[in-house]
């Protein structure tokens, strides 16, 4: 079964999930709309800082990757995927406004995490992880030893 058919009427979030798997920054920013938040317990970010954050992810892990199981889609609308991600921190991470990480060669495997998304005729326009310990984004930085993580 395809990706397509397992998101059954959904272009944007199958679009945003084969753009994670690939490391495709440009699928990716065109399946999300303009006003898109990515929230956290700690920050919410909008659509221009889910970019540099993929972007400086796929840098410093080049062979990030993910699996998850077929998308939940809820009585409100909105869709949940389980996810298990990592790779190995091989290279320099590096995000704006906060110290470059040099690359540790630590493997960092993040739990099994559920994300949450809200989609509508634009793209997704949130996207939310079930805060679990060490779960991704935080418990990525938290794996590689940065005890200031910057999300």
């Amino acid at each position: 079964m395809s990706s397509q058919q397992k998101f059954h009427d959904n272009e944007a979030l199958a679009a945003y999930v084969e753009g994670l798997k690939s490391h495709d920054i440009a699928t990716i920013a065109e399946s999300l709309a303009e006003n898109v938040k990515f929230v956290t317990s700690v920050k919410t970010m909008g659509k221009p800082a889910i970019l540099e954050f993929l972007n400086a992810l796929y840098a410093g892990f080049p062979d990030w990757n993910y699996d998850h199981d077929n998308p939940v889609r809820h009585g409100d609308g909105s869709y949940s995927i389980l996810w298990r991600q990592g790779g190995t921190h091989t290279a320099m991470l590096s995000f704006p406004g906060f110290d470059a990480v040099p690359a540790t060669g630590k493997t960092v495997v993040i739990p099994k995490q559920r994300f949450f998304y809200r989609v509508d005729s634009s793209g997704l326009t949130e996207i939310r992880p079930d805060p679990v310990p060490g779960g991704a984004p935080r418990g990525i930085f938290e794996q590689i030893g940065v005890e200031q993580s910057p999300l």
